[in-house]
């Protein structure tokens, strides 16, 4: 601390005047949902989360980011910000949410007075450039709020945000001139040459546009923005920094280009000076646009007027709007643990189409949507497992319709005629594996959602499954699985496919289409040559058909056989079966003793170090990681759910927490609290698609869904506490419930759920077959 005294800012903590003696009060009114979350959670630690500005499922994600410029392409900054930095680089409008890799970060502006300081600064001399400190007692955020104080430039800054337009509202020291640097050369994840292209012109003297390339995750990703200030610019710089210096990528002090009115280059920024307002106030908007620099012009209409204080107010009941679809009674830390993770769902999938209905394609074509709103940004190989099952419940049924339609439109724009495996801003990253779109697809079907065309939906899921250019999926389809002398990853990737292989077949069997479902039934069952009875775990074959050795199930094979995880991890992947794999491990007693391993097992950790993401670890069990997640459910299909119960109280005590580092992992565009939000309430839908949810145990005292149809259905758990964790009864709308599932629609009818909370475990409850969740048998 004294340190950080010496660094220039004595007069200011002396006394100096300041025009926030504290940050902004929130606005969120009491008792509300927004009220209750917490956007820091997951800020710090491995939970990759941004506490900035946003709408739901809007297009621009306003947020500060802290990123270490030296550190580049640094994993604790895929979102831009890390909680336990101490200063920030800027303010920019596109991000992720909890994301394991990363991009975006377009367009950082930074307000400042007194010297220019067209270089970013390094975070232990961020005095050095245009880098300023902050506190976290001078930071305030809720839902479609941000607010902090930068120490160093004396300004305080408040963002919020319109699904398509930012608004920042900067507040500078009196009698100081109101600056503002705009930095196109940044992005999260840096690396030299990433920017192809960039240009800025001067539209007025209020008004500026422009573009810029990039060659990141998502190559030849374009953005237009279109950036309006609340006072005519005074003097400007439009500046091209193209002489980089080596490794940081940032030219030095040099020539610049002069009164200028467009610039265009590879390493762009420029320097805006506003004079001394006469209340010390500058506004700013910035929209973006998929399109064009006039396309983004016209989304500035989405935001008429200059009322910062409305457009928060609006931004904040469009979040309350959206949380309520839950009304929680919790006592404090859960109920904020619960509604910031369903706020964390309702940031992804994102919008990414402009006013006019335009949108750009994975084949980076400009498109028009009709009857629906393009969305982007699908973490399918996450969110497909809750996150979108989830929304079946909570959003309305046209946002799951242009999830699907968008969907749709991608793959008939694809240049490889599939639907998106990892699709941001329209274009595809190819990341993780699987054709994932396709449960999401089935699983909004077989629930009800329509405003989409099926037939379409069901060639672009079987197109995805037999032409897709990856994966190894011409050697799942000769042989039954994919071979790892021929592909990596061959075991995930085997039981994966066999997955979406059988939400195919549930589409299409209740569309009537009767030999596509019979041929994907079986393909479904694939997941079965790569189970080694013999070690009782799935494992890598080769092309020969024999297994790979030698074989450690701790092991991967340096990650070759799976996919972000081991044999202890994924050979629990079959959850449209599990009759089929208690067949294979000898019958109820068999699983239940190979899950109590996985568990239980004393581990080395450092076994794991080598391994990508596998954190969250109790035994072998990675809740920080998507492939277990569903496996405490699984002691249901058992007949011992009272198993599950116990489980899920270690998972929910050790891996979620209300501290910035309350997340075990990357909260994966929601779906590490999508598991929270469905696990609180007391179900998971175990297998997508199969419209049944595995009752776990709820941890909520009352949970009432407003649902998209206009019913409620009511979560209620009677003696809950601490010491009551076991579920003793369990009624439906007031009847005895003795199965260990719920459908789908149970809960869309309305009703009442209750749980009657126990010291001990009933082992009578669910222990019959005809109590346990959904198998299929027919194969």
């Amino acid at each position: 601390m004294t340190a950080r005294l010496n660094f220039g800012q004595l007069s200011i903590a002396a006394g100096a005047a300041f025009l926030f003696s504290a940050a902004p009060a929130l606005a969120a009114p009491p008792g509300s949902p927004a009220e209750a979350v917490d956007v820091f959670i997951g800020t710090g630690g491995d939970g990759h989360t941004f506490p900035g500005a946003s709408r739901p499922f809007g297009m621009v994600q306003l947020s500060p980011d802290t990123q270490h410029r030296h550190f580049r392409q640094s994993y604790p900054w895929a979102s831009g910000y890390n909680y336990t930095d101490s200063s920030i680089l800027g303010f920019s409008h596109t991000h992720f949410s909890g994301s394991g890799h990363s991009d975006l970060g377009d367009l950082l502006l930074m307000p400042y007075s007194g010297e220019t300081k067209l270089e970013p600064g390094y975070p232990e001399r961020p005095f050095s450039g245009y880098r300023s400190r902050f506190s976290h007692d001078q930071e305030k955020a809720e839902p479609g709020y941000y607010a902090v104080r930068l120490k160093d430039h004396e300004v305080d800054v408040e963002l919020t945000a319109s699904e398509r337009v930012g608004l920042h509202r900067y507040k500078f020291k009196a009698g100081e001139p109101a600056k503002v640097l705009l930095d196109l050369r940044t992005s999260i994840y840096n690396y030299d040459e990433k920017n192809l292209w960039a240009r800025l012109r001067v539209r007025n003297s209020t008004t500026i546009t422009g573009m810029r390339e990039t060659r990141g995750w998502a190559p030849g990703r374009q953005v237009h923005f279109a950036i309006q200030f609340s006072r005519p610019i005074d003097t400007r710089q439009l500046l091209n920094r193209e002489e980089a210096i080596p490794y940081r990528g940032f030219a030095p002090p040099g020539k610049t280009p002069g009164d200028k009115a467009l610039v265009e280059g590879k390493q762009l920024m420029a320097d805006f000076n506003f004079g001394v307002p006469n209340d010390g106030t500058l506004l700013v908007k910035v929209a973006l646009s998929a399109v064009s620099e006039d396309n983004a012009i016209a989304n500035l209409a989405e935001m008429p007027g200059w009322d910062f204080d409305q457009e928060r107010e609006r931004a904040g009941k469009a979040w309350n709007d959206a949380l309520g679809a839950v009304k929680v009674e919790a006592e404090g830390p859960m109920r904020t643990k619960f509604y910031t993770a369903l706020y964390h769902t309702m940031l992804a999938p994102s919008l990414f189409m402009d006013i006019d209905g335009s949108y750009r394609g994975p084949d980076n074509q400009v498109h028009k949507a009709k009857n629906f709103r393009f969305h982007s940004t699908f973490s399918l190989w996450d969110t497909y497992r809750a996150l979108h099952p989830l929304l079946t419940i909570v959003a309305p049924e046209q946002r799951n319709a242009d999830f699907v339609n968008s969907l749709i439109a991608s793959q008939q724009h694809s240049p490889y005629g599939i639907l998106p495996v990892w699709q941001f801003h329209g274009l595809e990253t190819w990341c993780m594996i699987g054709y994932h779109a396709v449960p999401v697809i089935a699983d909004a079907y077989m629930k009800g959602i329509r405003g989409f065309d099926a037939d379409k939906a069901l060639a672009a899921m079987t197109a995805s499954a037999e032409y897709g250019p990856y994966g190894g999926l011409e050697h799942y389809m000769k042989l039954g699985y994919v071979p790892i002398d021929l592909e990596k990853e061959a075991a995930s990737k085997t039981v994966e496919y066999a997955f979406d292989d059988w939400t195919i077949a549930r589409m299409a069997e209740k569309m009537g289409k009767k030999d596509i479902a019979a041929r994907y039934y079986k393909r479904a069952q694939n997941y079965r040559n790569v189970f080694d009875k013999e070690t009782g775990f799935i494992r890598a074959r080769k092309s020969t058909g024999e297994f790979r050795t030698p074989f450690n199930p701790e092991l991967s094979n340096f990650g070759s056989d799976y996919t972000e995880g081991s044999a202890w991890q994924y050979s629990w992947y079959m959850p449209h079966d599990n009759a089929g794999l208690i067949s294979l491990l000898g019958g109820d007693a068999g699983l239940v003793s190979k899950i109590d391993q996985v568990f239980d097992a004393k581990v080395d950790e450092t076994v794991y170090a080598h391994m990508e993401d596998i954190s969250g670890l109790i035994g072998h069990y990675a809740h920080g990681n998507e492939p277990s997640h569903h496996v405490a459910y699984l002691y249901n299909y058992a007949g011992a759910p009272w198993r599950t119960q116990e489980r899920l109280a270690n998972i929910m005590a050790s891996q979620y927490s209300d501290k910035p580092d309350g997340l075990s992992g990357n909260d994966d565009l929601g779906q590490m609290s999508a598991w929270y939000a469905f696990t609180a309430l007391g179900f998971y839908p175990v297998a997508p698609g199969s419209n049944e949810y595995v009752i776990g145990r709820p941890f909520l005292d009352k949970a009432t869904l407003n649902l998209p149809n206009g019913k409620r259905f009511t979560v209620r758990a009677d003696n809950l506490s601490s010491g009551n964790g076991y579920v003793g009864r369990v009624t439906l709308n007031g009847k005895p419930l003795n199965r260990t599932f719920i459908r789908h629609e149970d809960i869309m009818a309305g009703g009442e759920l209750v749980f009657t909370m126990q010291a001990t475990p009933n082992k009578d409850w669910g222990k019959e077959q005809s109590a346990r969740p959904y198998t299929q048998t027919k194969y």
